[in-house]
């Protein structure tokens, strides 16, 4: 074998014939993109800022990101700290963000969204990142769900979804939080159960022989098989593991009435007087007007939850779209069905509705590419409304409470961003104000 070193890795995304890494299975960041202008490598240990945070335990990653529980050494509490990508650290929005919040309404900005408490360059062998050190959180609405008592251990056929009362506070206090953020001039940009987390209450005064022992589990359980290269060599720009993420839900309250929500990850965030060209919001949770115009404002968020009213309360989500094969099409097919015909101005601009619809806007085909050459008969599968799909999904709900639901969810889900409800009426509604 060559002793010579590895050569540097491309500074992009690296293609299939390119990888230099042995795959890994493990529920976690991809290795390949420990590269120059990509992660940070991180040890459990290891220490930042000349010694102030020592890293406990990985909380998660995402495209942008990894985030670590951190114990800060100065202060004497522990913090959450998120490692940027270096080609994302010269970006400041989310700080940006943060900052004029803070200015702003600083004392009801700590009941809605996750607290900035400190910031620092770090460089490494992969660039020079920026580190944001945030309040430490419980996990997130997408994945607490799994953690409740009542899905433990988990049963064929079971329908993991939060009960109604719990959706509906956690939907409310996420209304109240945009209601917030649109006041003050910011929308969220990114709006999904992800970036929605449980507030861990008092993290600090929790026995720190219990945290060690926690801490002990993860080094042992949750680091993933070693890191190796294909050629054998070693390799100074990935870390020598990975770790899997292991969020703080043994230290999170869950009950019905004693939770409390926090909007995080405000990178994707924009002031209402300067909307992006191109948002960061899941396909699925994406506004007709956005789809087919590009265009933004601060109903990008009101669409989303409307969505999540649907996703939250049944366990499903509202529009499914696998992508990134036709995913327009997938997407505007669905918003057809289940909201309802698009308007003239829409369906205007769908320029590949001819593979769906007749000239007079009558479906005749489903399949996504629009009917293959050589086969005679189209494809066509059931279409079926929000209110039949929420039906279906059997929700443990009366049936008054569901009436008042899906009313609620076609309130919000108008084609016209002009006619959609504000946050703070919403709030407003029987559902959120019994």
């Amino acid at each position: 074998m060559s002793t010579s070193p590895p050569p540097t890795p491309p500074a992009r995304p690296v293609l299939d014939d390119e990888r230099r890494f042995k795959p890994i299975y493990s529920p976690c960041e991809w290795i390949e993109d420990y590269r120059p202008g990509g992660y940070h490598p991180v040890h459990l240990g290891d220490l930042f800022n000349n010694g102030q945070y020592r890293i406990l335990r990985k909380l998660g990653d995402g495209s942008f990101s990894t985030v670590w529980l951190a114990r800060d050494e100065v202060a004497a509490r522990y913090v959450a700290l998120k490692i940027l990508v270096a080609d994302a650290s010269g970006q400041t929005n989310e700080v940006r963000m943060l900052r004029h919040l803070a200015s702003s309404a600083a004392i009801e900005g700590k009941r809605h969204i996750t607290q900035l408490l400190d910031e620092f360059e770090h460089r490494g062998p992969n660039g020079t990142h920026r580190c944001l050190v945030f309040e430490p959180m419980g996990p997130s609405v997408n994945t607490m769900v799994e953690e409740l008592p009542q899905f433990n251990p988990r049963r064929f056929g079971m329908k993991v979804r939060y009960p109604p009362p719990m959706a509906r506070s956690i939907l409310k206090q996420c209304c109240q939080a945009l209601a917030f953020l649109h006041e003050n001039g910011v929308a969220h940009g990114d709006f999904h159960p992800g970036n929605m987390l449980f507030a861990v209450p008092d993290l600090d005064s929790v026995a720190d022989e219990e945290l060690l022992r926690q801490e002990e589990n993860v080094r042992t359980a949750s680091t993933s098989p070693p890191v190796e290269r294909l050629d054998g060599k070693p390799d100074k720009w990935a870390p020598r593991y990975l770790c899997v993420a292991q969020p703080l839900a043994p230290f999170t309250h869950h009950d019905d009435a004693g939770f409390t929500i926090k909007l995080s990850d405000m990178g994707g965030a924009f002031f209402l007087t300067e909307p992006p060209s191109k948002p960061v919001l899941p396909i699925g949770l994406r506004p007709p007007e956005l789809i087919v115009a590009g265009h933004v404002d601060k109903s990008l968020d009101i669409w989303s939850f409307g969505c999540l009213v649907f996703e939250l309360v049944t366990g499903l989500p509202l529009f499914c779209v696998p992508g990134p094969r036709h995913e327009d099409d997938d997407h505007l097919l669905a918003l057809n069905a289940e909201i309802g015909t698009l308007p003239d101005h829409l369906f205007s601009k769908w320029t590949t509705s001819s593979r769906y619809f007749t000239p007079d806007g009558r479906l005749y085909n489903c399949e996504l590419g629009g009917v293959p050459e050589g086969k005679t008969e189209p494809l066509m599968v059931p279409q079926l409304s929000m209110e039949d799909m929420f039906d279906q999904a059997e929700v443990d709900i009366g049936e008054e409470e569901g009436r008042q639901v899906k009313k609620l969810i076609r309130r919000i889900l108008q084609y016209d961003p002009a006619m959609r409800p504000s946050a703070a009426e919403i709030l407003l509604d029987p559902w959120f104000a019994e």
